[in-house]
């Protein structure tokens, strides 16, 4: 089996647009918040997403610990929080969350930042790939966006135009 390179494998993954979330947590390790592209839908059945947290950050020690997480899919104007989270203004804001319109149960993650779609999840699984931690989360409570999703796409925000379906 041939071998693909880092390099090679990131450049493929430029060319996938992904929606971006920002992943946050709250619990007794503390409220903490990331910014994320990979994120996706597991199960229906039970509701079941999954997230990709960087193993050696700190988001993902505190969610392991909280053994809770909220994804927040940001809507398409959003790019200023997405650039928060990502940790872009840490050097002149010391909390993320600092001047954010957040909601959330005392007991839970925060959710509500700008509209977007959340979906608040209880960590049942933690996997170790790489250099990432796959955490599955059972879905325990939602609230819809009505926005359309910031995408990620060739190292770029993008915001996507809904097209019409082709005729059969």
């Amino acid at each position: 089996m041939q071998s693909t390179s880092s390099q090679e494998f990131i450049a493929a993954m430029r060319t996938v647009a992904s929606s971006v979330s920002v992943v946050t947590t709250d619990g007794d390790a503390g409220r903490y918040g990331a910014t994320v592209s990979a994120f996706c839908s597991v199960s229906a059945n039970p509701p079941t997403v999954l997230v990709c947290l960087n193993a050696a950050s700190t988001i993902t020690a505190k969610v392991q610990d909280n053994r809770a997480f909220c994804v927040n899919v940001l809507p398409d104007h959003a790019s200023y929080i997405a650039d928060r989270f990502a940790g872009r203004h840490d050097t002149f804001v010391q909390d993320r969350f600092e001047g954010m319109d957040v909601t959330g149960p005392d007991f839970g993650p925060v959710h509500g930042l700008a509209g977007a779609t959340s979906l608040q999840c209880q960590l049942t699984q933690a996997v170790l790939e790489g250099t990432h931690l796959i955490c599955i989360g059972r879905v325990t409570q939602i609230a819809l966006g009505s926005e359309m999703p910031l995408t990620y796409l060739a190292g770029q925000y993008q915001t996507s135009v809904p097209t019409k379906a082709a005729m059969p």
